[in-house]
């Protein structure tokens, strides 16, 4: 089995003190309030079952303030009507104070979500700072085009904001989803009403604080806790929202898609699921090979979208690669993520911790076979052992449902031809890796995967200048890169008679 150490790791711990809950109510209109229900509910650290703090629970009726406080920003409020510049500038002091706290927000989202709070500070706060500075510098370099019309008429193209929007976002990666949805729409002028999954609602509170610290205007941003179903079903179907932007499960997308049909038909874009392939062919270098496949399922304990949790191995090096696969998963060190040393944490919550373990229950009683891994870790907190499969067929559950979380399903194949076949034989389209020393290879089946973005000899290389979303049922609309920033914005026409003209 892998190295287990979750227990109470008094050494990590003893180094760093676990930071004081300091906001823990709704964000509208610049203030931190009680919801109107007076109810709250409890957020857990997933180390060990245990309450963290009581989060304001907000409904209908709040989320109703929170539009209205938008919407009363954006009509008559300074931040659509600011310049570019002026804009970027305070976004910029928002980038310096998320720097400046690194650590607390890193701690916030260790203890709500068992991120490792090593990557926390090296990767997801500074990245999430960077998000902000990235569309700081582009907020003054929004504009349209000059038309060539065909008649005698001047033509141009305005690009606005398209309004009020609603952000719904998961609970893997709550400092990056934050970033990915606030900055773009703040760069382009919009207002907007978050809301963070019920399970990880701690460092959205505080990033709506340090906006507050940065200049945002009241009513820009606010921060509406709850849950999906009463919160963040009252954002998809709320009739003065122009915009949704969702991340999270497709079944889910699906209820956000209807609502905002049949509400005031707001404009959507959504990034769900994936059960994504990672594709490694018989000339590929094994090690890294090995290495990516590790890192592609085991990274954020396999809580990640894009997790390559379908490993298609060419048959010539299968069985060399299966043995180095579980070596590396044996040796992999599961435990408390304030612990520098460990591979990763636990799993979210508790129900994600069954779903994970039912999901391997179906995986063995479907009769493919378990080389390593499978059980929880410990005698508290959800932590759960690096798992590999191994004989797992196209039809299987494990190999067609995303579980998101540390279980990997391994399958030969012959050709390129049906590699290319069997990455496609998926509802979702969301990423794909390919290993190989062929370029022609990696040019032909980087075209025929129907996903939305593809590594090649690389995984997780996200930047924030390449546009990131899927293909099928992995929902549309880009995140990052220039394609986030025009989501939220509206091209409008304008057109005028040109008389006299010596020239069209």
């Amino acid at each position: 089995m892998a190295d287990s150490s979750n227990g109470s790791s008094e050494s990590a711990l003893s180094k760093f003190k676990l930071p004081t809950i300091k906001f823990t109510k709704l964000f509208i209109n610049g203030e931190f309030v009680d919801s109107l229900s007076g109810k709250t509910f409890e957020t857990v650290d997933p180390r060990t079952g245990e309450l963290i703090a009581r989060v304001a629970e907000g409904d209908k009726e709040d989320v109703d303030l929170a539009v209205k406080a938008a919407r009363h920003a954006f009509d008559d409020g300074p931040w659509p009507r600011l310049s570019g510049f002026e804009r970027g500038r305070i976004m910029m002091k928002f980038a310096d104070l998320i720097d400046e706290h690194v650590e607390e927000l890193a701690a916030l989202d260790t203890i709500n979500a068992g991120k490792l709070f090593s990557i926390g500070k090296a990767v997801d706060i500074p990245q999430a700072a960077h998000g902000f500075r990235y569309y700081a510098g582009a907020a003054d370099k929004i504009h349209g085009d000059v038309l060539k019309m065909s008649r005698a008429l001047h033509g141009y193209t305005l690009l606005e904001p398209i309004g009020v929007v609603g952000h719904i976002i998961p609970w893997n990666f709550p400092s990056n989803m934050f970033s990915m949805k606030v900055a773009p729409s703040l760069a382009a002028g919009c207002t907007m009403v978050l809301k963070p999954a019920e399970q990880t609602p701690l460092s959205a509170l505080y990033y709506a604080h340090l906006a507050k610290l940065a200049g945002i205007p009241d009513g820009v941003l606010n921060v509406v806790t709850g849950f999906g179903a009463t919160a963040g079903a009252a954002v998809a179907s709320h009739m003065d929202i122009d915009k949704v932007s969702f991340t999270g499960s497709t079944e889910v997308g699906r209820v956000v898609m209807q609502a905002a049909a049949t509400s005031n038909l707001k404009s959507v874009s959504l990034e769900l699921g994936g059960k994504s392939p990672l594709i490694i062919f018989d000339d590929a270098d094994i090690d890294k090979a090995a290495e990516l496949a590790m890192i592609g399922i085991l990274y954020n304990k396999g809580e990640i979208c894009v997790a390559s949790s379908r490993v298609y191995v060419q048959e010539g090096i299968y069985d060399e690669l299966v043995k180095k696969l579980v070596e590396k998963a044996k040796a992999w060190k599961v435990g408390d993520p304030f612990d520098p040393t460990v591979g990763h944490g636990p799993q979210v919550d508790k129900k994600q911790f069954k779903k994970i373990l039912s999901y391997i229950e179906h995986g063995k009683r479907e009769g493919a076979s378990l080389l390593t891994g499978g059980k929880p870790c410990g005698d508290k907190g959800y932590y759960i052992e690096p798992t590999i499969f191994a004989d797992v067929k196209e039809d299987m559950l494990i190999a067609k449902d995303e579980i998101f979380g540390p279980v990997l399903s391994l399958m030969k194949f012959k050709t390129v031809e049906d590699a290319i076949k069997c990455a496609n034989n998926t509802k979702f389209g969301l990423a794909a890796g390919i290993v190989t020393k062929n370029l022609d290879v990696a040019n032909t089946v980087s075209r025929s995967i129907r996903a939305g973005i593809i590594w090649i000899n690389c995984y997780f290389a996200f930047d924030k200048d390449c546009p990131y979303g899927g293909y099928k049922m992995s929902g549309f609309g880009r995140d990052m890169g220039m394609e986030a920033l025009h989501k939220y914005l509206q091209v409008k026409s304008v057109v005028t008679p040109i008389y006299n003209s010596p020239w069209l």
